[in-house]
């Protein structure tokens, strides 16, 4: 009886060691996490009694470029060709171009250009100020680098939209812009001999659904006919 009662303390001791030991590292666990959530760091504007001004947060050293922001293409970034504004896009107008012109158009210019460019759009209509038409033979006649400006520094009472569409997306809607104005005055004799042969032929008429005429007998039969 008492070897067995000695085996069971034993016993007791190895258990409340490994206890206390698991204590001791999931404390010292804890601790080493909480340490480094309480780092000592300053938080932003913080005051900081390193530096003379006493500001934590530092103004970035002179020259610095973000990542990514380097802005090599003086046409893409400035819409310039050297000093005189670009009558070139920085980069082929594609149908895929046009589409995502039209879509950037229809959610950042339609509320006060409408969407036909007329400058009759609902902001417009409520009360703003009234946006020259793209039809006017003025800004028909300029080139894509002026929308692009006017796009990225405002004009007149227009904010600028450089923060809120991309420079490759206002590049777009210039060319969609051009295409809409296009739309409102081509003529004839700038389609092709191909597409002026599509469009004196009249297009056939469609073919009566099967069953049509039976149908038109039996309604004539309907009425006493």
């Amino acid at each position: 009886m008492k070897q067995v009662f000695s085996s069971d303390l034993r016993g007791l001791r190895r258990g409340l060691g490994r206890f206390a030991l698991a204590l001791v590292l999931a404390a010292s666990a804890s601790a080493c996490r909480q340490d480094m959530h309480d780092a000592a760091k300053y938080e932003p504007l913080e005051k900081s009694p390193f530096f003379k001004d006493q500001r934590a947060s530092r103004q970035l050293i002179p020259g610095t470029i973000a990542r990514g922001q380097l802005k090599e293409d003086k046409l893409l970034f400035t819409g310039k060709n050297g000093d005189a504004i670009s009558d070139t896009f920085p980069f082929p107008v594609t149908a895929g171009v046009l589409a995502r012109g039209r879509e950037r158009f229809n959610i950042y210019c339609t509320p006060c250009h409408s969407r036909i460019g007329d400058g009759n759009g609902m902001i417009a209509q409520r009360g703003y100020k009234h946006p020259p038409s793209f039809h006017d033979e003025r800004l028909r006649a300029m080139v894509p680098g002026y929308f692009f400006q006017v796009m990225t520094n405002g004009f007149g009472v227009m904010p600028s939209y450089s923060l809120q569409v991309a420079a490759e997306d206002r590049w777009a809607i210039a060319a969609y812009i051009k295409a809409l104005q296009l739309s409102h005055h081509a003529s004839v004799q700038d389609l092709t001999s191909e597409e002026r042969v599509r469009l004196d032929t009249p297009e056939p008429e469609p073919a009566p659904a099967e069953g049509a005429e039976h149908g038109s007998e039996h309604g004539k039969e309907a009425h006493g006919e």
